[in-house]
């Protein structure tokens, strides 16, 4: 046995020997040939031409018939709600906006609105219904809100067959890609999305169509060398960026599918660079540049025009150019200013603008403050007017040609102008109620900080004033322009400070709003220690009756198209960023893939419109998500063991092209984790658009792709699970569809379909029974007799005419005292019987008050009216007996406050003294956490960004 051993162990040379002589006389000719194709180029293995041209005619019929179905489900009553719903405030209010030519201020870029202004235009409105509330009807002032509705409703129907072709470009077989299509049309979400006035249709829309083009050019880049650079490639490419282009002028989460096709480009480019054979140096430069050109010139270049249409269309000034520097104010009709005199002299009659806070100018009236010292106010108001002019004081008189003192805030008029050097002690006097601007150690009336002193207006005519109106200018270089504006006062060029003698506070503003009292203008202080932005001022205007007419004169220069671009852009982006505070209806991303609350869009008349998805499609397609990530990590681990997984061209395959649409949802998912504003359900749809599409992908690999013992031999298994898959989620669809369609429903149905106990649908809304929605049909051939009205109204009609003359009746003729006005009688086929006009009495929640006791209220002066106008319909029948009574107000949504909330154009007064925008609730204190809405009104339908100064 041992020597056997010794000689089994010597035959290890001979062995050696052998293999080397077998290697070299007879070599493997399938290794030579495998190694080589593996060397050939980039194209990628497993890759069919999936040219969406060259379907086969089975696929068009499909397409045909998706699309129509998708029409049918998208504009299925379209017309309802036949009043503004959700954020139909804002983005209808910008149409009229776009139409009237005035500026406003929106955190979205324009394209998609300027869609569903075109819409409307074409329609013919004119732009004279403003969106101003939730539950503001649209039939009475003939809002052609349907062809509005239209545009994001078409964009949502062809939303469905991009999903189809989509599928397709990436390898999808026909069954799977209709079940893609038809989870789109029967979403929920993006069902009751699709038919609003809202962004989100077509910012899926373009997103759809870009992941779409760039599918398409994918499979070409795939297919290797030979299709690189042909007029399919360069179309596909060409077409990705033009899409992207649109996302991103719709909203910023085009930011989202930018970083999505710049990674999926920069692995391509890596591929490309792994293959010297057929990939020199000069040709991946190619690749490189055609495509930043069509990815990143492209989509900048249609950004930018949109932009510039809307530039175009902005002309006027408007609620939003507050939010606006001087310089494009100044571009605005009305805005701009005659060339002003540069240097600033004592007895100059100036106007100080603040340079943060959007620009408002230092402004006082003849109204007191209720607190602190009562002297008279001084806040910052937007506005250029009277109260807005100041004349400079030095701290001394000026000396007349015989030494003695000039008295008077004019005595400057007839001396030589002295200019006003960095370190000049002034006063500011007030023209028009010779006051002085002033502060002592008071606190303010709103900021009670110890840091903060109170600013008022004090002195009467011929009062020389006192230490405590002194001011020293101190110029701050940094900001100034040029080097005059940096050693005296220059008018628009030098940015200073004013720091009060007595106590070494600076004049100071903020983004705090005075209450009703202080008509909503906003606080001026005198604080130590202030940023720098908030305590630095200019001149704006500048007037001296002893400069010469020749001398030099400045104005604003003109930003230019770039300039108002650039600052449109950080005015949106510091906006965005602002809109931190809480809303009724908002979520955090956690929560959104679990479809674990929706929103309330609207409610009314015992119905409602409620976002919510399709629970089996959003859980399954969030499964599908787990399922990749779950494929993926099992998949690198066996990797990393060394096991040939990837040799599997399926299992290759299945990797990259689900790999690639998780990694869009993953894009268009977790940046809203890093975001602290608002957040809503419907910032999810992207997102969901690419876990629909990667739950799609799976089943085609499972079911078509992958033999699996029993799919494999019974393909009648998998159309059978996608069938049966269908029919569930269309169910599901129409359970759900009356918070889609506003469609009567039963509060027991209602109930019985609450899966999670926080989706917060209101129930209670709807009638108990479907039998209460139905009404008595009346011949419109058939005249209706009006009732003429009962006596207690009569009543009513006698105490309306001791109220004060500010409150007036509702309807078209304010003037007409009489409670109800019959029109003459219809002619016999018309159905319109007469219009009515009647008083309420209602208190800041909406409860009806009895007459009488605002009456007397009224008299012992303890209450203040406000007109507001309604427009309602009521059906009646032949007995003249109302048939559909109008909605109790707790059903309507409650009042919107201004929809540029967060303005900096806190004075509601227009130029005529009118009100022009309704005012918000008085500002609160510092670190109040006091809610300004009850528990009832917080469940009840708000536009998004309420009271932020945009949308989201």
């Amino acid at each position: 046995m041992g020597p056997r051993s010794k000689d089994t162990l010597s035959v290890r040379p001979v062995s050696r020997g052998s293999r080397s002589r077998s290697r070299s006389r007879s070599p493997n000719p399938k290794s030579t040939k495998s190694g080589s194709k593996t060397i050939k180029d980039y194209s990628s293995e497993g890759v069919t031409d999936n040219d969406i041209f060259r379907l086969p005619a089975s696929d068009y019929q499909w397409l045909v018939g998706l699309t129509l179905v998708a029409a049918a489900v998208r504009l299925f009553r379209i017309y309802q709600p036949s009043s503004v719903v959700f954020d139909e405030v804002h983005f209808g209010g910008f149409a009229t906006k776009y139409i009237k030519g005035t500026f406003f201020m929106d955190v979205h870029p324009p394209l998609a609105k300027l869609l569903i202004t075109l819409a409307g235009w074409l329609a013919g409105f004119k732009g004279d219904f403003d969106f101003k509330e939730i539950g503001m009807d649209y039939i009475e002032p003939k809002v052609p809100y349907v062809a509005m509705r239209l545009l994001p409703a078409i964009l949502g129907v062809l939303t469905v067959p991009l999903m189809f072709l989509t599928l397709k470009a990436t390898g999808c077989r026909t069954s799977t890609s209709v079940m893609g299509a038809v989870m789109v049309t029967f979403e929920n979400a993006l069902t009751t999305q699709s038919r609003l006035i809202l962004l989100d249709s077509p910012l899926i829309f373009f997103t759809a169509l870009t992941a779409f083009s760039f599918s398409c050019f994918t499979n070409h880049h795939e297919q290797g060398p030979s299709r690189a650079f042909t007029a399919p490639w360069w179309f596909w490419l060409a077409f990705s960026g033009l899409s992207l282009g649109a996302t991103l002028s719709v909203k910023w989460v085009g930011l989202f599918t930018t970083a999505w096709l710049g990674s999926i480009t920069v692995l391509q480019l890596w591929v490309l660079l792994g293959d010297p054979k057929t990939v020199t140096p000069r040709l991946w430069f190619k690749h490189f540049f055609a495509r930043v050109f069509c990815l990143i010139v492209i989509p900048l270049a249609f950004y930018v025009g949109m932009f510039a249409i809307h530039f175009t269309c902005l002309v006027n000034p408007g609620e939003g150019d507050g939010f606006m520097s001087s310089e494009f104010q100044a571009t605005l009709n009305s805005k701009g200013m005659q060339d002003v005199p540069a240097d600033v002299a004592f007895g100059s009659r100036v106007t100080l603008r603040h340079v943060n806070t959007q620009g408002g100018y230092l402004h006082s009236h003849q109204h007191m403050y209720p607190t602190g010292s009562n002297q008279q106010q001084v806040t910052l108001y937007p506005h250029k007017d009277e109260n807005n002019i100041f004349l400079v004081e030095n701290q001394t008189q000026p000396l007349g040609v015989d030494g003695e003192e000039i008295a008077g805030p004019l005595a400057w008029d007839n001396v030589t102008a002295e200019y006003i050097y960095d370190g000049a002690t002034i006063r500011l006097y007030h023209l028009l109620t010779h006051r002085r601007i002033h502060s002592h150690d008071e606190r303010p009336p709103i900021t009670e900080a110890d840091w903060q002193n109170e600013v008022s207006a004090y002195g009467f005519e011929g009062f020389a004033g006192d230490a405590n109106d002194l001011f020293r200018v101190e110029i701050v270089p940094s900001w100034s322009d040029g080097e005059e504006a940096k050693k005296r006062l220059r008018t628009i060029e030098t940015k200073f400070r004013l720091v009060h003698i007595m106590t070494g506070c600076t004049l100071f503003s903020h983004k705090v709003k005075l209450p009703d009292w202080g008509y909503d203008q906003q606080e001026v202080t005198c604080a130590k220690g202030g940023t720098l932005p908030n305590s630095l001022w200019y001149i704006e205007s500048n007037a001296h009756p002893t400069l010469p007419e020749d001398a030099e004169k400045v104005n604003y220069r003109n930003p230019g198209f770039l300039g108002k671009f650039w600052e449109l852009q950080r005015v949106m982006w510091t906006t965005n960023a602002g809109l931190t505070e809480s809303h009724a209806w908002d979520s955090r991303p956690p929560s959104w893939p679990t479809l674990l609350r929706g929103i309330n869009f609207w409610g009314k008349d015992h119905r409602q419109v409620y976002l919510l998805g399709n629970p089996l499609i959003w859980w399954s397609s969030t499964a599908a998500i787990a399922v990749y990530v779950a494929f993926k990590g099992i998949a690198v681990l066996r990797w990393q063991r060394s096991y040939g997984d990837y040799k599997n061209v399926n299992f290759k395959r299945f990797d990259y092209e689900v790999g690639t649409t998780v990694l869009g949802w993953a894009f268009h998912y977790f940046p809203f984790f890093l975001m602290a504003r608002q957040l809503f359900l419907h910032h999810y749809l992207p997102a969901l658009y690419f876990a629909i599409m990667a739950l799609s992908q799976i089943c085609d690999f499972v079911l078509n792709r992958i033999k699996l013992p029993i799919l494999g031999k019974r393909p009648v298994v998998g159309s059978g699970f996608i069938a049966a898959f269908l029919a569930l989620s269309i169910s599901v669809f129409v359970v759900y569809s009356p918070l889609v369609y506003a469609n009567p429903w039963t509060r027991d149905a209602c109930n019985s379909v609450k899966l999670l106990s926080s989706w917060d649908f209101d129930c209670p809304i709807f009638h108990t029974d479907l039998s209460q929605y139905t009404t008595a049909y009346t011949n419109p051939n058939e005249p209706v007799r009006s009732q003429p009205p009962v006596s207690p109204i009569q009543n009513n009609h006698q105490q309306q005419q001791h109220k004060p003359q500010k409150q007036k009746p509702i309807g078209d003729k304010p003037e007409n005292q009489a409670q109800f006005v019959i029109s003459d009688p219809p002619p016999p086929e018309s159905t319109f019987i007469g219009r009515e006009q009647r008083v309420e009495y209602r208190d800041e929640y909406g409860n009806v008050l009895n007459p009488e006791l605002v009456s007397m209220l009224s008299k012992e002066g303890k209450v203040s009216l406000q007109t507001r106008y309604q427009t309602q319909t009521r059906v009646i029948d032949a007995d003249g007996n109302e048939i559909i009574k109008n909605v109790h107000v707790d059903e309507h949504a409650p009042p919107h406050p201004d929809v540029e909330g967060q303005n900096p154009e806190t004075n509601r007064k227009g130029n005529n003294g009118e009100e022009s925008v309704a005012r918000n609730q008085p500002a609160s204190a510092a670190g109040s956490a006091k809610s300004d809405y009850d528990e009832k009104e917080a469940s009840a339908a708000k536009p998004a960004s309420e009271n932020q100064g945009a949308t989201k």
